[in-house]
């Protein structure tokens, strides 16, 4: 691929309803004197000096190397971090269960961004991807990227991971896409994506749209991860899948970040339906929201557990947030709570769909299998 002109890294937003269109401005390619080097813009004003294609990269902690995977540039990846290397039986991060060659690459650093410039110097990279969380400071992401390519003498690209709870993750996903999009050479497949998550949310909404907010029904997702797995308690007050459906989640008021809320507040609002993000199964202690729907007698009363409405779904956050397990889940929760503006959906052959775009590869055996066949399913209490 020639990369004379390369195009504003978010230019393509502007044809997608789902982004807005300040992420057009946000990162800029152009030529500096021959066809392989560029300099990029990343997503914290840094400017990187480039050569493109890369044919060695690594990602550096949350979300980038699960990006990679999304745009299809996994086979330039040539070393990983720590939580790459590690074996667990509840895996819910679809681009590694469908690339396990990534347990067999070098090293490179522990988790969560904490980086061995050591390491990486032997390994030689031509390219080091860095995300952060949205929450970061862009003025700690900026000393942090500076300081790991002085030491490393390797191009350091970093950009917020976003995601689609608001529109500002919005714009930050966007980014990320266009980002490594033009830069990998796959500019046409970060469309994709984008184009693909947009035509995926517009449908779940207009199914949904015209009922009337009488008829809406009222949901929660406990046990949702973060940092490890949780309980009950634990939960997304901006749960994207329960905005699409339109689906009234008894915890919006708490805000568009992850939150825990208290038990007398899930007792007293007293949900219709409650799905369970099984990365909870993880919690062997007896504190998980399924071990807590069984024994706690607070819970047992709720009307959910009562009439035989806890499902549980794919984990929502492993490593940051897997966009697939999201849109996948949505489809079954609409599936369970408006059954008729789903009728011709088969959750589990949507999910093979939605995982094969995002992996390449259909996951739905290996996740039944992960989370002891609980996936999209009613949970017996």
């Amino acid at each position: 691929m020639k990369y004379t002109g390369i195009a504003l890294a978010g230019a393509v937003l502007l044809i997608f309803a789902l982004f807005t269109a300040g992420c057009a401005e946000q990162a800029k390619a152009v030529q500096t004197g021959t066809q392989e080097t560029i300099k990029i813009t990343d997503g914290f004003g840094r400017t990187v000096e480039v050569t493109v294609p890369p044919q060695k990269v690594i990602c550096s902690n949350v979300g980038s190397l699960r990006y990679l995977v999304y745009l299809q540039a996994q086979d330039k990846v040539v070393a990983v971090d720590s939580i790459e290397k590690k074996v667990n039986q509840n895996d819910a991060r679809g681009y590694a269960l469908a690339n396990p060659q990534f347990m067999s690459l070098p090293l490179f650093g522990e988790y969560r961004g904490k980086d061995d410039p050591e390491k990486i110097i032997a390994i030689a990279p031509d390219l080091i991807f860095k995300s952060s969380f949205s929450n970061t400071p862009a003025a700690t992401n900026k000393e942090n990227l500076d300081e790991l390519q002085r030491k490393t003498k390797i191009p350091v690209v970093g950009f917020s991971i976003g995601g689609l709870r608001t529109e500002s993750e919005k714009n930050e996903l966007c980014l990320a896409f266009n980002l490594m999009g033009s830069i990998m050479g796959k500019d046409e497949r970060a469309k994709e994506v984008i184009e693909y998550i947009n035509a995926t949310i517009e449908d779940l909404e207009k199914r949904t749209k015209d009922i009337p907010e009488a008829s809406r029904r009222s949901v929660y997702i406990g046990g949702v991860a973060l940092a490890g797995p949780h309980g009950l308690l634990s939960t997304e007050p901006a749960y994207p899948p329960f905005e699409w459906v339109n689906a009234k989640n008894i915890a919006t008021q708490f805000g568009t970040e992850h939150a825990d809320i208290a038990k007398e507040y899930i007792t007293a609002t007293d949900p219709e339906y409650i799905f369970v993000d099984l990365s909870t199964i993880q919690d062997t202690s007896g504190g998980s929201a399924i071990d807590q729907l069984k024994n706690d007698p607070a819970f047992k009363g709720l009307t959910a557990a009562k009439n035989g409405n806890v499902y549980g779904v794919l984990p929502y956050n492993w490593y940051a947030t897997n966009i697939e397990n999201m849109l996948a889940d949505a489809y079954f929760i609409g599936k369970i709570v408006y059954p008729d503006q789903f009728a011709d959906i088969d959750p589990v052959q949507k999910a093979e769909e939605i995982t094969a775009f995002f992996d390449g590869m259909p996951l739905m055996d290996q996740y039944q299998k992960n989370f002891d066949d609980l996936v999209f399913k009613q949970i017996s209490l």
